[in-house]
């Protein structure tokens, strides 16, 4: 059922508007954005509760409606449009982390032996893996996982864009993984199952 706030929202010169974002106005479509993002990561963030994840696929739908404007002029209810696609988005995204969670427990009946490390040990290793980084991968990595920041907060603190961020924390983990998976000498997935 459509969140009804949602519905209830449209913005009084919409149908103009949503005309002239077809056209290819950005202030129109800058309009758009500023009305709905946050109601609609709010929306998102009920779905997946995860509030960068909520952040990230707000970006990825109006980025969708954009790179599909000429269909705008066919909608007949706004609102109701952007609550449909946000929804598919977030299920979606529930699917590949749940798909991806699967993949890693996978593992056979020799590395689950190996699981087996004090904690102490693991510590110690990601605290090695993290010294190893470049210095903003470091802070950005930091900022996330120890103070659980959102994208959009580190990026005000370092004064970096968001992609920026999402960049170097890819980066940051794909290290920390692979420094720990040489050192003790286990696998990459194995190295998630353990440590993360």
């Amino acid at each position: 059922m459509p969140n009804l706030r949602m519905y209830r929202s449209a913005l009084n010169d919409e149908k103009a508007l949503l005309r002239q974002v077809a056209a290819g106005d950005e202030r129109a479509f800058t309009r758009i954005f500023e009305h709905y993002h946050q109601r609609l990561g709010m929306h998102i963030y009920r779905i997946t509760r995860s509030e960068s994840v909520a952040e990230e696929l707000v970006h990825d739908v109006f980025l969708k409606i954009w790179r599909n404007r000429e269909l705008l002029v066919e909608v007949e209810n706004f609102p109701v449009y952007l609550f449909v696609i946000s929804k598919n988005a977030a299920l979606n995204a529930l699917k590949k982390i749940a798909a991806e969670r699967v993949k890693f427990t996978g593992l056979d009946d020799a590395e689950e032996g190996q699981a087996e490390q004090p904690d102490d040990y693991r510590y110690a290793l990601i605290d090695e893996a993290i010294d190893q980084l470049p210095h903003q991968q470091r802070q950005v990595y930091l900022l996330s996982r120890h103070q659980r920041l959102s994208y959009h907060e580190i990026a005000l603190q370092m004064g970096l864009s968001k992609e920026t961020v999402k960049k170097y924390l890819q980066i940051a983990t794909a290290s920390i993984i692979s420094y720990i998976g040489k050192s003790a000498k286990m696998s990459p997935v194995l190295v998630l199952k353990i440590f993360f």
